[in-house]
């Protein structure tokens, strides 16, 4: 396995395109229905609202880095 680093904005964006995948999942009729039916724990609903949750807080996070970086590459 080839180790890449990653830079600030390019963590952001895979957080970025891992949250709008997962919130996708979120909103699909087929997980909805898996839930409503029952065929899954619904807890799973609450795990994956939790994802999404601690996701965004990492981006917020990676976020100030990017703003402070870009701040100081402008100036």
């Amino acid at each position: 396995m080839t180790n890449i680093a990653m830079s600030p904005i390019e963590i952001l964006q895979e957080f970025n395109s891992c949250y709008l995948k997962i919130q996708a999942i979120a909103q699909d009729e087929n997980w909805l229905l898996l839930i409503a039916d029952k065929k899954i724990d619904p807890e799973a609903a609450t795990h994956l609202g939790d994802v999404l949750h601690y996701l965004d807080q990492a981006m917020g996070c990676v976020e100030e880095v990017v703003e402070v970086k870009f701040n100081q590459e402008a100036k």
